[in-house]
């Protein structure tokens, strides 16, 4: 499947800032299940800065905004070429070792439910990749994706007690549930193209990849019930949403900030 991507955001501050500094994770990684047939990152006004991939394989680059800066604005435009791996991350070059992925986060902490959530489902079972499957299930049933429920700060445990949330929360709820058995797991970003006719639409999308031995990383989207496939764009990954961001920054100043973000995802007739 080709997938082209347009995503822009955008910072507008109501006095200008001093100068912004950009950490950019909004590269597509490198395995088998996708290609990198384009693929464009700018800021207006912006100055690229250094490059690297980092210990988890992904690539980062850094931006500078001069003075004065009353906007910072952000786009992405490309297409990929993806395939289906069942959610195995195959061919993905990393050097941290998977044993790192089982330490807590302040959005990932197990209370007494997530951990009892995760005795109880896996309860029985011997193999890994049958106690990944039931968890992500369970995850999914406890916690009815729900939009405007929660923020940004809410956690692994508070989602799963109001029983609502987002893909974030999830992803949150399933990576603490697995690190509870002593199954490490992380959080990924990207895209997904949900809408069935493939018109762009709203993409931005999260979900937790949970080490298998024998197998490696398997990717396991709790929100909707599968294993990501060809209709999903991996950028990065985290111990927790805050370090798999695709944007961080900081801007210099005393200035109220407002955050506007679009991201379409469209399929390419083949």
């Amino acid at each position: 499947m080709i997938l082209t991507v347009d995503h822009v955001t955008k910072y507008a501050y109501d006095v200008p800032m001093g100068a912004a500094v950009q950490s950019l994770r909004l590269f597509p990684s490198r395995f088998e299940g996708q290609r990198e047939i384009e693929w464009l990152v700018t800021i207006e006004n912006g100055i690229r800065g250094g490059s690297f991939r980092d210990g988890a394989g992904d690539k980062v680059e850094g931006w500078s905004v001069r003075p004065p800066v009353d906007e910072v604005v952000v786009t992405v435009r490309g297409k990929i070429e993806t395939f289906d791996t069942s959610g195995v991350l195959r061919g993905h070059r990393e050097l941290v070792h998977p044993m790192a992925y089982l330490r807590e986060t302040s959005a990932t902490w197990v209370d007494d439910g997530l951990a009892k959530l995760a005795e109880e489902v896996t309860q029985g079972l011997s193999e890994p990749l049958q106690k990944a499957h039931r968890l992500s299930a369970a995850i999914g049933e406890a916690i009815a994706y729900t939009p405007d429920v929660t923020d940004a700060h809410t956690t692994a445990a508070e989602a799963l007690a109001q029983g609502q949330g987002v893909c974030q929360d999830h992803a949150h709820a399933l990576i603490a549930a697995a690190r509870s058995i002593d199954l490490p797991a992380r959080y990924v970003s990207g895209y997904l193209l949900a809408s069935e006719d493939g018109a762009p639409h709203e993409a931005a999308h999260a979900w937790a990849e949970i080490w298998v031995q024998g197998i490696g990383w398997i990717g396991f989207d709790a929100a909707n019930s599968c294993c990501p496939d060809e209709r999903y764009i991996r950028l990065g990954s985290g111990l927790d949403a805050r370090e798999a961001a695709p944007i961080r920054g900081v801007a210099q100043g005393g200035g109220e900030e407002r955050l506007d973000v679009t991201v379409a995802l469209g399929q390419v007739q083949q």
